[in-house]
């Protein structure tokens, strides 16, 4: 879930517009280099995941040096993290029913464990996200 994309940024007067040639539709823009590179990771990872979310396919990154750029512009790479993208921007509460025995139940509750924090932590444990 980890990405990497040239991005061009076109300066003009101190201002950065930042567009991803590979990325369709994926632009921003910043207020100096700086923000305009903070701007830019979270486009990328806005979009990326978007592409993730509706099952769309990843397009691949071109090298940077087959990237041409006018006289005030310049190439670079952007990284983003889709997984942490998504764990900063959607972790809502979700409800889940699930069937367990009466006998571990009746345990668990006598013991007071927090069923929701177990699950979760046995989720990431079973997917790798620790």
């Amino acid at each position: 879930m980890k990405y990497v994309f040239p991005a061009i940024f076109a300066e003009d007067d101190g201002m950065f517009a930042v567009r991803f040639p590979d990325v369709e539709g994926c632009f921003t823009c910043g207020d100096s280099l700086s923000n305009g590179i903070e701007m830019a990771e979270d486009a990328l990872a806005l979009m990326l995941y978007e592409y993730e979310k509706e099952c769309r396919s990843i397009p691949a990154a071109s090298r940077l040096k087959d990237i041409k750029t006018e006289e005030n512009e310049f190439a670079t790479y952007i990284t983003c993290d889709t997984l942490k993208y998504r764990k900063m921007h959607n972790n809502r509460a979700v409800k889940k029913t699930l069937t367990i025995p009466e006998w571990l139940n009746e345990e668990a509750t006598a013991r007071e464990l927090n069923f929701s924090q177990i699950l979760q932590e046995a989720l990431r444990a079973r997917l790798g996200l620790e």
